[in-house]
């Protein structure tokens, strides 16, 4: 699993300043550095112009919804983004999966059991990028 010490990043985008207080409160505990947007809009750029491991996305936000959020941070940023909602109707679930969300969540969830799976989303995007990277091996060519 990913260390959480490991200095990764989490970027919360939440309009629901309690949700976002408790998201936040357990993943430092976990060891994460955790920064909190309340609007889409400026969550957007925060995304965009940041360096995070993984976002927290909520959707119904103001100024931009997570939909649309999430939809432009993939046109320029692959990371894992985790929605997290009170909309539980399989059509915003399989909205927000189509449109690059790597996983969702209904509200009320369990605090404890987002840490897991931003851990575990961590770990396989680490696992992932890190065999895309060629190894540090020597060609020797003789001609």
């Amino acid at each position: 699993m990913a260390e959480a010490g490991k200095n990764n990043k989490i970027l919360i985008i939440e309009d629901e300043e309690a949700i976002a207080d408790l998201e936040k409160d357990y993943l430092e505990l976990s060891g994460f550095e955790v920064h909190i947007e309340n609007r889409g809009d400026t969550g957007l750029q925060e995304a965009l112009n940041g360096d995070y491991n993984l976002i927290i996305l909520d959707l119904m936000l103001p100024g931009t919804d997570g939909f649309e959020v999430c939809r432009k941070i993939r046109e320029k940023k692959d990371m894992p983004i985790l929605m997290v909602s009170a909309k539980k109707d399989d059509i915003d679930k399989i909205r927000g999966l189509g449109l690059g969300a790597d996983d969702y969540m209904t509200k009320p969830f369990s605090p404890s059991e987002l840490v897991a799976r931003v851990k575990a989303h961590l770990s396989r995007y680490e696992r992932l990028v890190g065999a895309g990277q060629p190894e540090n091996d020597v060609i020797e060519i003789r001609g």
